[in-house]
């Protein structure tokens, strides 16, 4: 199989499942609530727990989502030795980025605009946001890992010549 043919595939399966994830996050993400009152919004003490779930939801899709597809594409192009390892962690930070970038058009909604037209006593989810960048690494040591554990496992050393055999004793003995 031609190498640009190997990247395109590499690229496109992660482009696929970078959106799919991003959907999944801005779906399944837990998020917190602010009580608004007559001052703003405010979290209680449950809430402040539950500021940081979209980014463990994110970290968990993210690495699940690049073991597998990074495990099924490394052993897919196993042959072309290291670079192999390269397109798909490559490939993986773009997934990465497109569920990210998913996620936050379809979830990422500031809050102060809906602060300013609710009502006291109305709750209100936080908006869908990343707070570091850790969990869009998730993705590279998912497939990365993949790709490790199966480059170890299906690696095999050539034998070492351990001294100079001549071409006559290697052949089949002469019979007479």
């Amino acid at each position: 199989m031609p190498w640009s043919r190997a990247i395109a595939v590499t690229i496109g399966v992660f482009l696929v499942a970078g959106a799919i994830a991003g959907w999944a996050w801005q779906q399944f993400s837990p998020l917190a609530q602010y009580t608004v009152d007559e001052n703003g919004g405010s979290l209680g003490e449950e809430q402040m727990t539950k500021v940081f779930g979209p980014d463990g939801t994110f970290t968990a899709i993210g690495f699940l989502a690049a073991l597998v597809l990074g495990a099924l594409l490394f052993w897919w192009l196993r042959n072309y030795g290291p670079w192999a390892v390269s397109i798909v962690v490559l490939g993986s930070a773009l997934g990465s980025g497109v569920a990210w970038g998913v996620g936050m058009l379809l979830g990422h909604d500031p809050l102060q605009a809906r602060l300013e037209t609710a009502k006291p006593g109305d709750l209100l989810d936080a908006p869908l946001e990343l707070h570091t960048w850790t969990p869009l690494a998730a993705w590279l040591v998912g497939a990365a890992l993949a790709a490790a554990i199966i480059a170890a496992s299906t690696w095999r050393a050539d034998p070492v010549a351990t001294g100079s055999v001549s071409a006559a004793s290697e052949s089949s003995p002469q019979v007479h």
